[in-house]
């Protein structure tokens, strides 16, 4: 049997570690039609999208500028990038913006598919700032200093997590 000194196991280590990826360093796979945008490097959005309710339907992420007027308007994106729910883990979509600059994002789960809004339905905006049943109710948008980003010549990762009406609430699911 070998046996090592406290200093041979800790130079061994220390000559090993390089090559050990931790698991929390482990990165999703850009998913999308845009994918080669984001690995070539231009400016690009890769929205982490996190927190599905279910594992069915699809996950639409739509870019707007950072204009206040046109976020969330009617056919007022600038990209928008549908893409079937995952098995599982987070889902990171790729979608191209035309330059550098500021934007933001909203993310829709439809979970059933069928491309119309319904209760079941889930969602999120960059920045993840809190929306409640009122706001809902209202169509209040969240603000926009809140929700915009700023993406310079590379992709920028951007997080969100989905929220779905749960009681009297719009939270993430098991919050």
């Amino acid at each position: 049997m070998l046996k090592l000194s406290g200093v041979a196991l800790i130079g061994l280590v220390a000559v090993a570690m390089p090559f050990v990826t931790p698991l929390t360093a482990a990165r999703a796979t850009t998913l999308g039609p845009y994918a080669a945008s984001c690995q070539k490097g231009g400016p690009a959005v890769i929205a982490r999208v996190s927190g599905l309710k279910a594992r069915t339907g699809v996950v639409r992420v739509q870019l707007y500028s950072d204009n206040k007027a046109t976020f969330l308007e009617k056919k007022q994106y600038i990209e928008r990038v549908d893409v079937a729910a995952t098995r599982g883990g987070v889902m990171d979509i790729c979608v191209p913006v035309p330059k550098a600059g500021r934007y933001a994002i909203s993310v829709r789960h439809d979970l059933d598919g069928n491309g119309k809004t319904s209760r079941t339905d889930g969602g999120g905006f960059s920045g993840n700032p809190s929306v409640s049943i009122s706001d809902l109710a209202l169509k209040r948008k969240p603000d926009m200093n809140r929700v915009a980003f700023t993406v310079s010549e590379g992709p920028r990762l951007v997080p969100v997590t989905l929220n779905y009406i749960q009681g009297l609430s719009f939270k993430p699911v098991g919050a």
